[in-house]
């Protein structure tokens, strides 16, 4: 949807309440200002979320999956060395 506005002798821009009813921008949001050649879009600006260490594990949890039976560990530390020796042969 279009709408129209006037920029102020301060170079402000008020966005009509409709729009902003419609985007849920309450008062205070941070937007970020992207500029083209011949225009300007404003979009809310996006933060970096900060992951506690749980969170973390459990993202990482929902992305791998190891299917069979635990490798321990000095096994995975001889398959990390061969892999940056550049050993790429795999013994299954």
């Amino acid at each position: 949807m279009n709408a129209f506005t006037r920029l102020s002798a301060k170079g402000q821009v008020v966005v009509p309440k409709a729009t902003r009813d419609r985007l849920g921008w309450e008062p205070g949001i941070d937007l970020e200002l992207i500029e083209t050649r011949d225009s300007v879009t404003l979009r809310p600006r996006r933060r970096e979320k900060t992951l506690t260490p749980e969170q973390a594990v459990q993202i990482f949890q929902s992305l791998y999956r190891h299917e069979g039976p635990p490798v321990p560990l000095g096994e995975m530390k001889a398959s990390a060395r061969d892999m940056a020796s550049g050993d790429d042969t795999f013994d299954e």
